[in-house]
């Protein structure tokens, strides 16, 4: 008690109080803007902590790092355009709520879960701390690979109606993830002879590509987020909060896991958020189904991944192993302040420990409290002409790809992957599924790897992995006679002759990585070569279904507004290239103004002087950065 009350005491004085307030509204900012996300705001921040004490620093950094995952939803919900990655899951569900004139709902509950979630992580951290080390000990590589094998599972109930689909999405993603210098031969694979690719395609980028791009496009296409005639819910924040509160047993449960994979290190928040998700979707209660508009799909990855903050310090802190990438960063502001985590510092450093404790806590109050404040004007965007908001929302995404690496080929993965998922969305491929996949691949990877070599195959014959593995492949089969079952009682509707070559290209794209696993190393081909056999064996079953598809009709239709988004989106980027990240976005926001008559040109004027006062005041007043030079700049005669 007496560790509690000083360190309440120390966290309670004035100026750490502001810091922890000013970390907060800056991670909510932050948590808006799709593409930046909590590491952009640590990079940003550490290095303003120098001169601070240790709790003063922390207050700063862990306020804004705890409700980066709060303010995302904002974004995830009015457009469908996830903030951070942490916040793909929750627009399955809560962008359908938004165009159902529930916008308010869906945000009221995504908060309270939030500010729930983020409570329960911290209670468990508190809690978990004197009994980490054994816990965490206890599992091995050959454990952990067939956790995260049980939550790729999962993308079976995240694909709808056709969990081949979803499979055969998830080991795409994995077969992207292993793009990049292979970790344990130092090979390439799939780099096309591009150094850029060394490290793999940027996450962000694809992030963006896969949902942001294709939501807005149909966005452009409705006209507005909410569908015409429906009206917004005057009481949907009250409704939001207190299904929150009726899901109570469901916001505990996917806090616990969101804190329990928080723990393990290498498990980031879209895994966990995707489990928990797939979790509430075993269990999907009244209303409409998982991806329809359910508040459960909105409440559980809301909770977890509020939760696994909490959980992702337990490492840091006990082991010195970071839990994520932003407790990574954590891990070296711990240095700069003269603390080693480790058992020494749980016993010589109590108070300040529980002080971390409490301001997790505190910010996810703070945060929660602030967005529930705004959720009523927030809800009003859906009933914004989309001709006004599709235009900012692309210049922001546009600028949150360029600005990873500030490299011109970020604009080509950006567009290359925004084809790819107007494509998935418009025949029914789940992107989620495909996400789950990207992350998962490198962890899968590595564990295999690990147990590989530390125990050739016998690893597989350990009660805890073969049971685990055994209950993954019988959910897989489950769903597919599931699926198969439904598709006999009523036949699926034709969804034209792109649905088919997009098969056979995956089908192409999985036989030639294993043409190119024989030209590898044997350790860097093993599990690529054997995630493609396995895409090409779930391809057998789904192929002749897709060839015997009929033709849609408004199949060209559809498709032409999607190549005019995706060269809209290709003249933004060169606009950037060319004018420079100020002047390119605002001189594009002009430009569609005028083409499309609306809104009025004062108005547009207004948006771009907008766009530009916050690009200029994150990208350079606050953090200074070094941005290439505009080619138009650089092509003009150098002056005496």
């Amino acid at each position: 008690m007496e560790t509690f009350l000083l360190a309440l005491y120390s966290l309670m004085e004035w100026h750490r109080l502001a810091l922890l307030l000013a970390g907060v509204l800056f991670g909510l900012v932050i948590g808006v803007i799709p593409g930046i996300g909590g590491i952009f705001g640590l990079t940003i921040l550490i290095p303003l902590t120098y001169s601070l004490d240790p709790v003063a620093a922390f207050a700063l950094l862990l306020g804004m790092a705890s409700v980066t995952t709060t303010s995302d939803t904002i974004p995830a919900v009015l457009i469908g355009v996830p903030g951070t990655v942490g916040a793909a899951a929750t627009v399955v569900d809560g962008h359908q709520l938004a165009r159902q004139g529930q916008a308010a709902r869906a945000l009221g509950a995504a908060y309270s879960a939030s500010l729930i979630g983020g409570l329960f992580g911290a209670v468990l951290l508190a809690m978990a701390l004197p009994v980490m080390r054994p816990l965490v000990l206890f599992l091995t590589f050959a454990d952990l690979f067939a956790i995260t094998a049980f939550g790729l599972t999962l993308v079976a109930m995240l694909a709808g109606k056709d969990p081949l689909k979803g499979l055969i999405a998830a080991l795409l993603g994995a077969l992207v993830a292993f793009t990049g210098l292979d970790p344990y031969e130092g090979a390439e694979r799939w780099t096309f002879g591009q150094v850029y690719l060394w490290d793999g395609v940027p996450t962000a980028v694809v992030f963006l590509g896969l949902f942001a791009v294709p939501e807005l496009a149909g966005l452009v296409a409705r006209g507005r987020i909410a569908e015409m005639g429906t009206a917004p819910d005057p009481r949907g924040l009250w409704r939001g909060m207190a299904e929150t509160l009726r899901n109570l047993p469901l916001v505990l449960r996917s806090g616990g896991l969101g804190a329990l994979l928080g723990a393990v290190p290498g498990i980031g928040v879209t895994i966990i958020e995707w489990v928990a998700y797939g979790d509430a979707a075993r269990r999907p209660g009244k209303g409409p189904a998982f991806g329809e508009g359910n508040i459960r799909g909105v409440i559980a990855p809301e909770s977890a991944n509020n939760a696994k903050e909490g959980g992702s310090l337990l490492p840091t802190l006990a082991f010195g192993l970071p839990g994520s990438a932003p407790m990574a960063l954590l891990l070296g502001a711990f240095t700069i302040h003269g603390l080693t985590p480790g058992p020494d510092l749980l016993r010589d450093h109590a108070p300040f420990v529980v002080s971390l404790v409490l301001t997790i806590a505190l910010a996810n109050v703070i945060g929660a409290l602030i967005c529930l404040g705004l959720t009523r004007q927030l809800a009003r965007l859906a009933l914004v002409p989309a001709t006004v908001l599709v235009p900012i929302a692309l210049a922001f995404v546009v600028l949150g790809a360029y600005q990873t690496s500030k490299d011109p080929r970020d604009f080509v993965v950006l567009l290359v992957f925004s084809a790819l998922g107007l494509a998935m969305k418009r025949y029914g491929w789940s992107r989620p599924a495909f996400t789950l996949g990207l992350v998962l691949g490198p962890n899968l990877e590595r564990f295999f790897f690990l147990s590989w070599q530390i125990s050739g195959w016998s690893w597989l014959m350990q009660p805890m992995v073969a049971g685990i593995l055994a209950v993954s492949g019988l959910m897989i089969l489950r769903q597919i006679r599931r699926s198969r079952r439904d598709r006999d009682l009523g036949a699926a509707a034709a969804s034209g002759r792109g649905d088919a070559v997009l098969g056979i290209g995956f089908s192409g794209l999985a036989l030639a990585c294993l043409a190119a696993c024989t030209r590898l190393p044997p350790g860097a081909a093993i599990f690529p070569a054997l995630v493609s056999a396995v895409l090409l064996l779930a391809s057998v079953p789904i192929l002749p279904r897709l060839l015997g598809q009929g033709r849609a009709g408004a199949e060209g239709a559809g498709l032409l507004a999607d190549a005019r988004f995706l060269a809209a989106l290709g003249a933004l980027a060169l606009a950037i290239l060319a004018l420079g990240h100020l002047v390119g976005p605002a001189l594009f926001l002009l430009v569609a103004a005028r083409w499309q008559r609306h809104p009025p040109l004062w108005y547009a004027a207004l948006g771009a002087a907008g766009v530009l006062g916050v690009t200029y005041a994150l990208f350079d007043l606050i953090a200074p950065q070094s941005w290439p030079e505009p080619w138009l700049l650089a092509a003009l005669p150098a002056t005496g």
